[in-house]
């Protein structure tokens, strides 16, 4: 039996994202795997600010992006986001970039968050219960940012 498809995050690049190459700058794709974890994030715990209200925040500790081929301009881009290693005060979500479309491998990233308390601005343990929906992660789910479904209507 095939495992769901991941947690999937679908952007369009734009014009300015794009270098001198005609292909999207290197450094865009830390933006690009930012936006796609804060959407993950929010389906996982609602509004960020439900992990603020607990006195709860993440702080970013290590980012590893791997190209694999180019992206450009007005590709619709495909982040597909799973847990890695889920530690006693820091996780690690991995993510794939696909073209959407040819299905192909634009990069993969690897980012590990340290969980801290904010109002002491000290690292504390992953709760369970945010150690739990790391885990179940967001199988099936789809969230799509590049107009492709009425395209495909």
């Amino acid at each position: 039996m095939t495992p769901p498809m991941p947690f999937r995050f679908r952007f369009r690049v734009r014009y300015g994202e794009c270098d001198a190459q005609s292909v999207v700058f290197n450094a865009r794709y830390a933006d690009y795997v930012d936006i796609a974890v804060n959407e993950y994030i929010r389906t996982l715990f609602g509004d960020y600010q439900h992990l603020l209200d607990r006195d709860l925040d993440i702080q970013v500790v290590s980012l590893t992006v791997n190209w694999k081929a180019p992206a450009k301009f007005d590709d619709v881009l495909e982040a597909r986001i799973r847990a890695g290693r889920i530690g006693n005060t820091s996780f690690t979500l991995h993510l794939e970039f696909y073209r959407y479309g040819d299905d192909r491998l634009i990069a993969d990233a690897d980012i590990t968050y340290v969980m801290i308390q904010p109002s002491g601005m000290a690292k504390i343990a992953v709760p369970e219960r945010v150690r739990g929906l790391l885990e179940a992660g967001a199988p099936g789910v789809l969230i799509s940012h590049a107009g492709e479904l009425l395209q495909e209507s």
